[in-house]
């Protein structure tokens, strides 16, 4: 496969994709808060893209918003005049409430402001998700149609028992229908059936396989992919591999290395390992020509070969790969369906982080995971807004959790206003938001310390 380098430009073109995309969900989430306190005649004070403390990249008051870009990128805010939120404006809040206020508005009132940022996250992530069908399409492989089986990616499955070659045809019971649907699937599988040489077995899941994948270091990489044969794809024009340099072209078969017969990818891995910073010896079948080369082996243990394109397998039989185009008027569905699946895989996690048993918390990641999900090249925009339609659902189901200081904290209070008839008094709401930023920075301490610090993993 293609040596992954790992430099500033990838990085700092995911760091692009992650600050553009937090940018837009964070807009329109607060617009979301923004434009439901305005229907009802609140004054929004200031409208903020990112946090502000002490002082702002840029500020301009409108009417009576103040609208601004704050340094501190952990999110952004609406004040709303009368309402106790992070800036904990107490003084405010001890003079007589004002018609304008949001401590003056009816409950119901009051309760749609505090979900109309989680309402526009859902409806953006709906639209994100329909427009991607409609502009790009689907393209899905049957896992039926991968006769090679499977390629492992990470040392926990070898762990397990499943090998290369393996077909994974059911997780849970459930018979998997399409070759993506599979890695999603082993995250929350308890088991799986494996077919092997025409045999099939069960493979029970450990209840902490995501802790050993976290500390494997396998977070949101590839776990398994379509095993597939030794045919040489394209370089890229920067292309500098050791593979390039020995003369090695697209669409070359390679047959053999120093001698040894090879079939697939993960079979060229296993001999290139001993041979680090040395030279191997390749046969080649160059459209029907036998072809010998000399190429030199990296300190990793590799040459530098780009694998073919999903198109170009499709054409040659190793599997097929079914596309999908939706019209306009088919895509909304379609779309929506998308979004509620992702939205219930996200919670399936979600649940598995809340139980200590699975070791899921040990995962839990900050700006350094978020950032890694996307793509590192510019241009690569189906990627960016199917990433940032999942960061949508994950967003609108994170501020509904009951956490003060969330919009769900306050959302379970003016639901229990709402059905007891008494208000919580606000040195009661100042003491709850309190608690819940330190909550929420607590978090985000902690998730970030596993990222750049491992913290969870107790090592």
């Amino acid at each position: 496969m293609t040596l992954l380098l790992i430099n500033w430009g990838n990085v700092g073109m995911q760091v692009f994709y992650l600050i553009l995309s937090l940018s837009i969900l964070v807009i329109l989430h607060e617009f979301g808060h923004f434009i439901t306190a305005k229907w009802f005649g609140c004054r929004v004070e200031k409208f903020y893209l990112f946090f502000n403390p002490y002082f702002s990249l840029f500020k301009k008051k409108i009417g009576d918003t103040e609208y601004g870009v704050g340094w501190l990128p952990l999110g952004g805010y609406v004040k709303i005049s009368g309402m106790i939120d992070e800036s904990m404006d107490k003084e405010a809040m001890q003079l007589p409430p004002q018609s304008y206020e949001f401590r003056s508005k009816p409950a119901w009132q009051r309760l749609i402001i505090m979900i109309g940022g989680v309402v526009v996250n859902v409806l953006l992530a709906f639209l994100i998700y329909a427009m991607v069908l409609f502009v790009w399409g689907e393209q899905k492989v049957p896992a039926s149609s991968v006769k090679n089986g499977i390629w492992v990616q990470d040392s926990v499955l070898f762990d397990l028992k499943i090998r290369n070659g393996d077909k994974i045809i059911a997780v849970d019971g459930t018979p998997i229908q399409y070759f993506e649907d599979i890695q999603p699937k082993l995250l929350l599988a308890k088991s799986i059936t494996v077919e092997r040489d025409g045999v099939s077995s069960n493979i029970d899941f450990p209840v902490n396989f995501i802790e050993r994948l976290v500390e494997s270091k396998r977070r949101a990489g590839m776990l398994l992919m379509q095993r597939i044969p030794t045919y040489i794809g394209e370089y890229g024009s920067k292309d500098s591999s050791n593979g390039k340099k020995a003369g090695i072209q697209s669409f070359d078969k390679i047959i053999s290395i120093d001698s040894v017969p090879v079939l697939f990818y993960d079979e060229m891995s296993s001999l290139l390992a001993p041979k680090k910073n040395q030279s191997v010896t390749l046969q080649i079948d160059r459209k029907g020509t036998a072809v010998s080369v000399v190429a030199n082996v990296n300190a990793e243990g590799k040459i530098g070969l780009p694998p073919l394109s999903l198109d170009q397998y499709d054409s040659l039989g190793v599997f097929k790969l079914e596309r999908k185009k939706y019209s306009f008027f088919e895509a909304i569905p379609a779309g929506i369906s998308m979004a509620l699946g992702k939205l219930k895989f996200y919670i399936d996690q979600f649940k598995l982080i809340l139980n200590p048993e699975t070791g899921a918390y040990k995962g839990l990641g900050g700006f350094k995971s978020m950032g890694s999900i996307f793509p590192t090249e510019w241009g690569q925009w189906e990627a960016f807004w199917r990433i940032t339609g999942f960061l949508s659902i994950v967003l609108a189901f994170m501020n509904l959790l009951p956490i003060p200081a969330l919009d769900g904290g306050h959302v379970v209070f003016t639901l229990i206003e709402m059905i007891t008839g008494r208000k919580p008094s606000d040195k009661f709401l100042e003491y709850a938001q309190i608690v819940g930023m330190v909550l929420l920075l607590a978090l985000m301490l902690f998730a970030n310390g596993n990222d750049w610090f491992g913290w969870g993993k107790g090592k």
